[in-house]
């Protein structure tokens, strides 16, 4: 089933108008590869792929001479380099291309930020456009099923997901097959390799942790303690995590130190799927007891994914005081404050006393099943 994304059309505006090296990162799986080879079918020009997998390009991509990657790109229009982060110095190698060759339009994918990100960010500086595909959104989505189908599916994304895979499987039990393959083989696989992490084990003890964890705040120091490792070594696997897009932090929002908690972060995965499956439980929401976090850890997901393709610029939060009144979700952005409260279902509330008092020109926003497609798909904030 193929799902319009919502970056096309600006990547390939990018491609088209600008002359930048034109980046789309991604976990695996989400369809970077398939997407940039569909914006490049109504592109005519000559185009040359490669697949950084392929060694037979790995020594002229890295081998920052100018002559032998003309020769490479000779006679084409467009360059499409798909897994560059196996290429060393794809950056510095990037930058003698574009530089080098200014008519040549290039787009690379990546599908670990932390590498690709750390070898193009420097020599690249100026030259580049990134994009991000995540995926699949609920505001995609939106454009081919009205809110009636969308709500009549939601159990279904919050058990397995939003990998475009699923959309083409029916049966449940292939659902948790491609599911289990997916958080075996692919989810950080680029993560382990990159950084030489030779036992996984420890990555996914981490990941497992976590996942019980979503909506409370996340002590590094006593994760290190449960898994017997120091906190720095699990600060770094986290931010390994990050970087490849498994998980995301929600810090702490504050303007007075004193009355409000912001030491520890909250975190989240991108994706439900993986993190049902992580734990070992696809079962149907009537019989689990984690409903309220797979909500919670949906609509910040979805909101991420929605402001990411809007291109709307906001900063991120939970807020919390010392005295436990708490919002589950801030969002700052326009000049403005937002503050979100997540019920599971029907239920709402009011907003707390201390946060009107604390900030009087915030709204709130009790975010439930009659009005979470408003959070997810909608610009604005709806007010309660």
């Amino acid at each position: 089933m193929r799902i319009a994304r919502k970056i096309t059309d600006k990547i390939r505006d990018k491609l088209l108008n600008s002359n930048k090296v034109v980046i789309l990162y991604g976990p695996r799986q989400v369809g970077k590869t398939t997407l940039v080879r569909e914006i490049l079918k109504t592109i005519e020009l000559k185009k040359l792929e490669i697949n950084a997998d392929e060694h037979k390009y790995i020594d002229v991509l890295s081998g920052r001479d100018l002559k032998t990657l003309e020769l490479l790109v000779s006679g084409y229009d467009l360059l499409f380099i798909d897994e560059a982060q196996r290429v060393p110095d794809i950056g510095i190698n990037l930058k003698i291309l574009r530089d080098g060759i200014p008519g040549l339009k290039i787009i690379v994918t990546g599908s670990s930020s932390f590498d690709l990100a750390n070898k193009i960010n420097e020599p690249l500086t100026g030259r580049t456009s990134t994009q991000f595909l995540y995926p699949i959104s609920l505001y995609e989505l939106s454009e081919q099923y009205n809110r009636f189908e969308l709500n009549e599916r939601l159990d279904e994304f919050l058990i397995y997901g939003m990998y475009p895979e699923l959309f083409s499987i029916q049966n449940s039990r292939e659902k948790e097959e491609y599911l289990y393959e997916l958080t075996s083989s692919y989810l950080y696989k680029d993560a382990l390799q990159l950084k030489n992490i030779k036992h996984s084990g420890k990555v996914h003890d981490l990941l497992r942790l976590i996942a019980f964890q979503i909506g409370s705040q996340v002590s590094v120091a006593e994760l290190g303690r449960a898994l017997g490792m120091a906190k720095d070594t699990v600060e770094s696997y986290i931010n390994l995590l990050e970087k490849a897009f498994v998980l995301f932090r929600l810090p702490g929002y504050s303007r007075n130190l004193r009355k409000e908690v912001t030491k520890m972060d909250k975190i989240y995965f991108y994706d439900l799927g993986t993190r049902n499956c992580i734990i070992g439980n696809l079962n149907p929401l009537k019989y689990r007891d984690d409903n309220g976090k797979l909500w919670e850890n949906f609509l910040i997901a979805e909101r991420k994914k929605l402001l990411s393709y809007k291109q709307q610029k906001a900063n991120e939060y939970f807020w919390r005081t010392h005295t436990g009144a708490e919002l589950d979700y801030v969002e700052e952005r326009g000049g403005g404050l937002h503050g979100f409260e997540f019920k599971y279902g029907k239920k709402t509330r009011k907003s707390h006393a201390s946060w009107n008092k604390t900030y009087p020109d915030a709204t709130f926003t009790c975010v439930n099943s009659a009005n979470y497609l408003d959070f997810v798909i909608d610009d604005e904030p709806v007010e309660t």
